[in-house]
């Protein structure tokens, strides 16, 4: 994100009008008059953050700042014209005419969908030492949206989310949230494929009631009312590996 505000504040201290936005690798537009190469400046990125909070509401910086968290590739060029028509035009958030403007809206929708996603499928195990574990590999990185969920929700317990796809996680310990990493992901006690804590690990109590959950589950499906397709619908089935009633 840094790298994007700095190009916005190039683009205006060079007085340039028709810019695109390239990555390094990428194809050279038709009629390209020259190149300047964008360096990631922090002061110059806080800078246009801070123009940007003058100019947008706080609902529509949310917007930015969600938009960014998909990762996506696509995302760089829609969003850098954005933040350069605010500053030209001012707030833009609601003219959803505008193409920028619609499809940065639309990937935070997706975003914001993940994230919820997230809050709904996670499943956590439990540990001997008391700790909560669950693992998670969403498409887009919505560890940092979520977090104050579960510090709201499990604060009398200590818990940690890990992304096995961006190989970081948040750790509560029952006063605050730590972002971590591990510096030896062989050596954790769980199974990145699957979620799952080792034996030697697991709470004997957790086994239990993660067998005792999954009779229930296929207890309460009537087959005769069975419909893959909704359930699919509900609940895709890149979220199933990490979640109990699937499993085991």
């Amino acid at each position: 994100m840094d790298g994007l505000l700095t190009a916005v504040f190039d683009v205006f201290d060079l007085k340039e009008q028709t810019v695109e936005l390239l990555r390094d690798g990428d194809a050279l537009p038709l009629f390209c008059d020259h190149i300047y190469k964008v360096h990631t400046d922090e002061e110059k990125a806080q800078r246009v953050w801070a123009g940007l909070e003058k100019r947008l509401a706080q609902e529509t910086m949310r917007l930015i700042s969600v938009s960014w968290q998909s990762e996506l590739r696509e995302l760089n060029q829609p969003l850098f014209r954005y933040i350069c028509k605010v500053f030209r035009q001012g707030d833009i958030a609601r003219n959803f005419a505008d193409p920028d403007v619609l499809a940065v809206t639309n990937i935070a929708r997706r975003v914001m969908h993940e994230q919820l996603r997230m809050k709904q499928f996670i499943r956590f195990q439990k540990a001997k030492d008391g700790t909560y574990l669950a693992v998670v590999s969403p498409d887009h990185d919505v560890l940092p949206l979520i977090t104050d969920h579960f510090e709201g929700r499990f604060n009398d317990q200590p818990w940690l989310i890990y992304d096995a796809r961006r190989h970081y996680g948040y750790y509560y310990d029952g006063k605050a949230v730590i972002h971590i990493t591990f510096e030896n992901e062989n050596a954790v006690p769980f199974d990145l494929g699957n979620g799952k804590l080792k034996d030697d690990v697991l709470s004997s109590d957790d086994q239990l009631l993660q067998n005792l959950w999954r009779t229930y589950f296929k207890a309460i499906c009537i087959k005769e009312r069975m419909n893959p397709r909704k359930q699919l619908s509900d609940m895709p089935r890149r979220y199933w590996k990490y979640m109990t009633e699937k499993n085991g």
